[in-house]
C-alpha cells in the first residue's frame, strides 16, 4: 500500500548494493547466532562480529562483501576488521533490513 512511500525513501548512497546482490554478493549477517534465527535474509551466512578474526579463511576468493547488522554499528566494525586484513570489495549494508530493501526492490 505503501510501496511508493518506501521508494521515495530508499537512499541514493545504497542504490550500488542492488548491483552487488545481483553480482553475487557474499551476504555476511554479524549480528549473534540469537538474532540472526530471529529473522534473517535468506541466502545469508551468520558470521558474529566477535569471530569474523578467527574465521578469514570464509572471506576469501569472495568478488564482493557485504557485511550488515541490527543498526550498522557492527558492520561498520567487521568492514574495518576485513579491510584491516586486506580484503578489498567490503561494503557495509548497514541494518540487515536495509539490505534486505534492495534484494526485494
Amino acid at each position: 500500500m505503501f510501496d511508493w512511500i518506501k521508494q521515495l525513501f530508499k537512499s541514493e548512497k545504497n542504490a550500488y548494493l542492488k548491483d552487488i546482490i545481483s553480482d553475487g554478493a557474499f551476504l555476511v549477517d554479524v549480528r549473534t547466532p540469537a538474532e540472526f534465527s530471529e529473522s534473517h535474509i535468506s541466502g545469508s551466512v551468520n558470521i558474529p562480529l566477535n569471530t569474523i578474526s578467527q574465521r578469514l579463511e570464509l572471506f576469501r576468493n569472495k568478488k564482493h562483501i557485504i557485511v550488515f547488522c541490527r543498526s550498522g554499528n557492527r558492520s561498520a566494525q567487521a568492514k574495518m576488521i576485513l579491510e584491516q586484513n586486506g580484503f578489498k570489495q567490503v561494503f557495509d549494508g548497514g541494518s540487515w533490513k536495509n539490505v534486505k530493501q534492495w534484494i526485494n526492490s
